[in-house]
């Protein structure tokens, strides 16, 4: 053992070097998240390095229940099971698949919209952050609101890392511990995974006739399995694709003279697009309705007296003229 006397020069400056150097390991630490403003009523699960957290969505893209033309089947269905959720009663997680622009996704939002009032919360997912689904449950689970974890055109390609952990929350493994959380997760695949032609030599025939898909096959199906209800979205008839036009045109203020007119156009609008969609339906009716407004402010103008310098000189000149005897 060293009886050097203590120096507390020597402390000092050991102190003031070890200073420095937290200083610079600081500097490369992630920022602490910001605290969660539990008065939003929708997040997004934002990730930072290591560190992940609920950020409010303070412009929300909303949409009302009415709005949803010919899907009223799946708008019942998902309808009851958000508002028995919301209750406290048992419902089910929800898988929303077809084809793109037909409401999937507005669905959601219009539950949102629909029962925001009762509590009932929204907390959008990006599949690259389904890995951290136990911490986005664990940091809800004592909230007395009830939320929606909505995943958005939801699909996996062969060894993804977020597909297991969607598979461990929908079995209950994470969740069981909550009752105020739910996944809503919409997609165009109907099994979440690229299916293809050689794993169907995988089936097992049996003796009866009886065919068993492969384990390849079983093991992708596994996913969409979990969720308890299934909700199916197809391609718009023509008829009711030219419906929602209507409907659309109509919310933004355009006659029935100027909805009938449009029709030819919409259903041109559709061939360029190749999609009968109610969103599709939606992108139409805003062009058209832009396009009626100009043409009747060009109409209005046409029919306005003229207006400008030239007109006030004339109208100045003819009342000198008056006063000359």
């Amino acid at each position: 053992m060293s009886n050097a006397p203590f120096n507390p020069v020597d402390l000092a400056s050991f102190l003031k070097r070890a200073e420095g150097v937290l200083a610079q390991l600081e500097a490369w630490l992630p920022p602490a998240p910001p605290p969660i403003d539990w008065n939003a009523h929708a997040f997004r699960w934002r990730k930072r390095s290591t560190r992940g957290w609920l950020e409010p969505v303070r412009h929300i893209a909303t949409i009302d229940l009415e709005d949803l033309q010919h899907i009223d089947r799946q708008k019942a269905v998902i309808d009851r099971n958000t508002i028995q959720f919301l209750e406290g009663k048992p419902a089910n997680n929800v898988l929303m698949t077809g084809a793109r622009g037909t409401g999937k996704s507005s669905l959601v939002k219009a539950m949102l919209a629909t029962y925001g009032s009762r509590g009932l919360r929204l907390i959008e997912v990006d599949k690259s952050d389904l890995g951290d689904l136990q911490e986005i449950v664990e940091t809800v689970a004592d909230r007395p609101e009830r939320f929606i974890v909505f995943c958005d055109d939801l699909s996996f390609e062969e060894g993804e890392p977020g597909y297991k952990a969607l598979k461990s929350v929908l079995d209950g493994s994470i969740a069981a511990s909550t009752n105020n959380v739910l996944i809503y997760a919409t997609s165009n695949r109907r099994h979440l995974m690229p299916e293809y032609m050689h794993e169907n030599l995988d089936a097992k025939h049996q003796s009866d006739g009886e065919i068993h898909p492969g384990e390849t096959i079983e093991e992708k199906i596994s996913l969409s399995e979990r969720f308890g209800i299934w909700l199916s979205f197809y391609p718009f008839k023509q008829d009711d694709y030219l419906d929602i036009v209507a409907h659309w045109l109509r919310d933004l203020g355009c006659s029935e003279d100027s909805i009938a007119r449009s029709q030819t156009q919409a259903l041109q609008w559709t061939l360029e697009r190749g999609s009968r969609s109610g969103r599709v339906a939606w992108q139409f009716a805003k062009d058209w309705a832009g396009r009626e407004a100009s043409r009747a402010r060009a109409e209005a103008d046409a029919q306005a007296p003229r207006q400008g310098p030239l007109a006030d000189w004339r109208g100045g000149a003819l009342d000198d003229m008056a006063g000359i005897e």
